[in-house]
Formats: C-alpha cells, sequence, structure tokens
C-alpha cells in the first residue's frame, strides 16, 4: 500500500544519504524511481542532491510552478517510488500533490527536510507534511556541543548566533549547527 512519508531531522542528521541510499537499493531491483528536490537549495547546483560525505546525484528540480503530479503522471515508466530532498522547502500545493500521487496513482513518495528552522518555527513544506503523511519518522543526529539529540538548528553568523531574520538562507556548516534545546539558548559562545 503506498504512503505517503516524511523523515525529518536536524542538519546532520543524515538525510541526503538516506534518500541516496533509498534510491539505490530501488535501482538495484531494476525499479525506477523519480527523484526531486526543491530548486531553493542551491547549495551546489540547482536539481542536485549532494550529501556531507560527498555523494550527489541529479535530481528533478521542484519550483514554485511545478506541478509535481503532472511530472509523475507522465512518466512513461511504471515508477516505484517518488523521493523528495529539501522537502521543508516546499508549498502547500506540492505537499497536497505528493497527497495525490499516493492516493491516486498508488505510488510511494518518500520526502526528507527539515522540520523547523534556526527561529524553531515550522517551513511551509514541513507543516503541511506533518499533516499530510501517513509516516513521520525522526532522524536523529547529537549536538554540536555535547551529547545530547540534536533537535533545533542554530545559524551562526560571525561566530555569534542568530535568533532573527529571513527563514531561508541556504548553508550548511559554516552557517548552522545541530543543537539540543539547552545549547540553542545557552550555546558556548567560546566555540564558535
Amino acid at each position: 500500500m503506498a504512503q505517503l512519508f516524511f523523515r525529518y531531522g536536524a542538519m546532520n542528521s543524515g538525510k541526503s544519504i538516506e534518500i541516496l541510499k533509498v534510491a539505490h537499493n530501488y535501482e538495484e531491483q531494476n525499479k525506477k524511481v523519480v527523484i526531486m528536490t526543491s530548486a531553493v537549495d542551491d547549495r551546489n547546483q540547482i536539481g542536485c542532491i549532494t550529501s556531507r560525505i560527498g555523494l550527489k546525484r541529479k535530481a528533478v528540480p521542484i519550483y514554485t510552478e511545478t506541478n509535481i503530479y503532472e511530472i509523475i503522471s507522465k512518466c512513461p515508466d511504471q515508477v516505484a517510488c517518488v523521493l523528495i530532498d529539501e522537502a521543508q522547502f516546499l508549498l502547500k500545493h506540492h505537499i497536497v500533490a505528493l497527497a495525490r500521487i499516493v492516493d491516486e496513482l498508488k505510488i510511494p513518495v518518500m520526502t526528507f527536510g527539515l522540520k523547523n528552522d534556526f527561529r524553531n518555527e515550522l517551513f511551509e513544506g514541513s507543516k503541511y507534511l506533518l499533516l499530510y503523511a501517513d509516516k513521520i519518522e525522526e532522524m536523529k543526529t547529537i549536538c554540536w556541543f555535547c551529547n545530547k539529540k540534536a533537535i533545533m538548528n542554530l545559524r551562526i553568523n560571525d561566530g555569534k548566533p542568530v535568533y532573527n531574520g529571513e527563514q531561508i538562507m541556504i548553508g550548511g556548516n559554516e552557517s548552522y549547527y545541530p543543537v539540543c534545546r539547552y545549547h540553542y539558548l545557552q550555546p558556548p559562545l567560546d566555540s564558535l
């Protein structure tokens, strides 16, 4: 039975490498997957999923106007699974389209992304995935400063924590740390 999955985690929790692993597992069995990612993430290049350990793969970019349902429904070959990276950047209409793919086309959709931003607020895509997903799973990682579970993303600028500003600022370890609640509120400034 097809389902809509949302796998979320803080920065550095292995979301991108997991999506590449899932794609590999399907393809090793000669099953077609469609891999997509938000066009908002342009760290390396638009339409590319890149893990921090260096693995990368081309993906279909999702722009504001992209009709995901139409793309999948017009695939010439039978699609076994749709995989979406950086799902937090999707909009409500994208998430509704993913639910339609599951419900009408009977194709499982696995999404991967952040749940909350650096201000500790939900992204639009994450909000609607939490509402529409059949299965929600947390991918865990540890706090940058201790051994507790990281549940938040701390934005850093010039060695100082940032708690206000634009929601989206694309960056990696130079801009964000996965942190526990304690270190989100009280980061050790001498370690930044």
